[in-house]
């Protein structure tokens, strides 16, 4: 019998190793995503302290897209980059989750990107 793969698992294992090796700060803050069938998550996050600065998502009041495509996911990343900007965030650092750099997560980066964020 074959066992099927969790693909789940499988995230959450290169998560975990993603981890290991950034780190946000005050001064340089992490940027992670978390994608699910229909929506996409952002938040910037200070690690020292614990704490989440900055947060937006396709559940947002206001918000028009749809999270489950690439135009949503864009969408977010320019809020999420705007809501930093207001707060003096202006370099974090990508946490891609354990996904792949492709599809909906390479949008709210290139999203972010354009609202002014550096990556």
């Amino acid at each position: 019998m074959v066992k099927k793969m969790d693909k789940n698992a499988a995230r959450l294992r290169r998560h975990t190793r993603v981890r290991g090796k950034i780190s946000g700060t005050a001064e340089m803050p992490r940027l992670n995503v978390f994608r699910s069938s229909k929506h996409i998550y952002a938040q910037i996050i200070d690690d020292v302290a614990g704490v989440t600065l900055v947060s937006a998502s396709s559940m947002d009041k206001g918000f028009e897209a749809n999270g489950g495509n690439a135009e949503g996911a864009k969408a977010v990343g320019v809020a999420i980059a705007k809501k930093a900007l207001e707060k003096n965030i202006t370099t974090v650092v990508f946490d891609r989750g354990g996904y792949v750099y492709h599809g909906r997560v390479q949008a709210l980066a290139e999203g972010a990107r354009e609202g002014g964020l550096k990556l």
